[in-house]
């Protein structure tokens, strides 16, 4: 590092201290900003031609955040909302750097300063039960890996877990018996308990059988025994989706992703009635605001307030064709 070239000074202290032994950021954290400022480094390097080690906290000012953000829509095709995630991390590095470096205090506010873009709230994606029937289907039981990929998509459909909450799950995380449960550690190392529908219990049940019961053993490992990546989750997904479209052609119409699985579960509970605050505890959010967007997709749920308010009285109209003349004349 060259004399003045603070920002990797600071860069490296940012995740070893301030992430790693005060925060204790959770691995998926720390991997999702660390590769943030892998992509920031690449456009510094492109744009400026410094090496890492030459960077300054001065040439990363709030022009030049703005410029890198823009890039990540314009070549990576990045949406607002992966636009203001980058932006998060940027800002936690910034907040750090105000107690280190305060001789920067000018620069980093205006770093500060940048504005998270606004979303568009779409509809959640949510799979009806003849699709889930179907994706259930897809899965080849016959081989290890299709009874794994069937256990995983029940898991999610029935508990509502995260995905990454699924793949680090680990055979001491599931409890058989009076009261069956798994175990996870959610979003802020939050411990939750899920129960488990007892169609969920006999398939883990015989899929823990079959691997062999060892406690640190993960729950859902690869072909090497070792985590499941959510990449090779999501795959996993959009084959058995692939195969699930020849007998529910509904899905031709939806992109399901695991997060959708998610989703479906919160839907099966609304539908049945539960509580819009207990369906939060289940899901593990920190807001109930959270679980509105559950309220908003529901269209059966607005059928039925629909079919209980008195519809107002009106007629249609009839259409009667302007007269031959005048249409004539007007189309001149």
């Amino acid at each position: 590092m060259t004399p003045g070239a603070d920002f990797p000074r600071l860069c490296e202290s940012f995740f070893a201290k301030r992430l790693m032994a005060q925060r204790k950021a959770s691995q998926h954290t720390i991997s999702s900003y660390a590769h943030t400022f892998r992509l920031l480094i690449k456009f510094a390097q492109k744009r400026l031609g410094s090496p890492p080690s030459k960077l300054t906290l001065a040439e990363l000012n709030a022009s030049f955040l703005v410029e890198f953000l823009d890039d990540l829509e314009a070549t990576r095709g990045n949406d607002a909302r992966s636009r203001n995630a980058r932006l998060a991390a940027i800002r936690s590095f910034y907040r750090y750097a105000a107690l280190e470096v305060p001789q920067h205090s000018g620069l980093i506010q205006r770093a500060l300063a940048i504005p998270y873009k606004l979303l568009s709230r779409p509809f959640v994606d949510y799979l009806t039960r003849p699709e889930v029937e179907a994706l259930l289907g897809a899965a080849d039981k016959n081989t290890w890996v299709g009874r794994r990929n069937h256990a995983i998509i029940l898991t999610a459909v029935q508990t509502g877990l995260r995905l990454s909450e699924i793949t680090g799950l680990r055979h001491r995380d599931v409890s058989f018996g009076v009261g069956a449960h798994v175990r996870c550690e959610g979003k802020g190392r939050k411990e939750r308990c899920t129960p488990l529908a007892r169609s969920t219990v006999a398939v883990l049940n015989a899929w823990i059988e079959e691997q062999g019961r060892e406690p640190s053993k993960f729950l859902f490992p690869n072909m090497r025994g070792e985590r499941l990546s959510a990449d090779a989750v999501q795959h996993m997904v959009a084959k058995h989706v692939a195969a699930a479209r020849k007998v529910c052609p509904s899905l031709a119409k939806k992109r399901v992703t695991p997060h959708v699985l998610r989703h479906t579960a919160a839907m099966e509970l609304l539908q049945a009635g539960v509580d819009r605050s207990l369906i939060a505890i289940w899901l593990g959010h920190e807001s109930l605001d959270t679980t509105q967007i559950y309220l908003d997709a529901n269209l059966a749920m607005k059928e039925e307030i629909l079919a209980k308010t008195r519809p107002l009285k009106s007629r249609p109209g009839r259409y009667r064709p302007n007269d031959q003349l005048l249409s004539f004349l007007k189309a001149l």
